[in-house]
């Protein structure tokens, strides 16, 4: 038969035995096998790597422990809750302000690691009803979430009932915008409907989502959009605790200062809703 000759385009030396051109091709589909199984191998190591390199390990509070948390950069996003031009109350006007500064440079390096960022103005959203950012959240194809998971929702360490401003100022509606110090990139995308942000992150296949903004006892817990509901459709979120700010006046109950109110709403948050983590551990781990 020849159709060995065939395959090895190679013909049988004339002082060959048929034996051992058997052996010869015999030990040339070994040698072949073991370069297509060590290329392989090496495919699968490249495959791996790359996998590796989009996932980090960041440092996390929860539960009053600290842990840590993988994120596969692709499956994260950031959501950045009620960080308006102006607020009713000049104190938290002021603190978001400073938050605007040290937000700005965090965002922009999160995003320069390909990670999607929403902004959420709420009841801002006819200001942006022709930018790209806001159209592209309209023209979505709705996905409906899951039953809401029945969650515990315990009341929080400290009294806002009052509004929490510690400015003292008389409520009226102040906000036109969010806060013009943050860059809203053509990558972005602006909703203040939790139903709208819901279907965007499943279709990007987003599962970990980053909160940030204000304030952290009242939107950044409570809205459609925000960490309770996410949490009850079954998101898993993170706080970002030094991205936030609370709406609390020392003069009410726990009477503590008003950092010492935020770090108190904080340690509620990790240890009935979500872990949380610093901007600071997350830019390190993505270097």
């Amino acid at each position: 038969m020849d159709t060995d000759v065939a395959v090895f385009h190679a013909p049988v030396n004339e002082g060959n035995t048929r034996r051992a051109y058997y052996q010869q091709a015999a030990t040339r589909v070994l040698i072949s096998g073991m370069v297509i199984s060590r290329l392989a191998a090496a495919a699968m190591l490249l495959a791996a790597g790359l996998t590796s390199a989009q996932t980090i390990r960041v440092p996390v509070r929860s539960q009053g422990k600290a842990t840590e948390r993988a994120l596969a950069l692709p499956s994260t996003a950031i959501i950045v809750c009620d960080m308006w031009d102006k607020h009713w109350c000049t104190g938290a006007t002021r603190r978001v302000g400073a938050l605007v500064e040290s937000m700005e440079p965090f965002l922009r390096q999160a995003r320069a690691a390909g990670i999607q960022i929403v902004f959420a103005p709420s009841e801002t959203m006819d200001f942006y009803r022709e930018y790209p950012q806001r159209q592209a959240m309209l023209a979505l194809t709705k996905i409906e979430p899951p039953a809401a998971l029945d969650l515990p929702d315990p009341p929080l360490p400290i009294d806002d009932k009052s509004g929490g401003c510690d400015t003292h100022d008389t409520f009226y509606k102040a906000w036109t915008r969010q806060h013009p110090g943050l860059t809203i990139d053509p990558r972005d995308r602006i909703s203040d409907n939790g139903r709208e942000v819901y279907s965007f992150l499943k279709e990007r296949r987003i599962e970990n989502l980053l909160v940030m903004g204000v304030h952290a006892n009242m939107c950044v817990l409570n809205r459609s959009f925000a960490i309770k509901q996410m949490t009850r459709w079954g998101m898993r979120c993170l706080l970002v605790r030094d991205m936030t700010d609370s709406m609390y006046d020392p003069q009410d109950r726990p009477f503590v200062a008003h950092d010492e109110g935020t770090r108190l709403v904080i340690d509620h948050i990790e240890k009935y809703w979500a872990p949380s983590l610093t901007s600071k551990d997350f830019l390190a781990a993505l270097k």
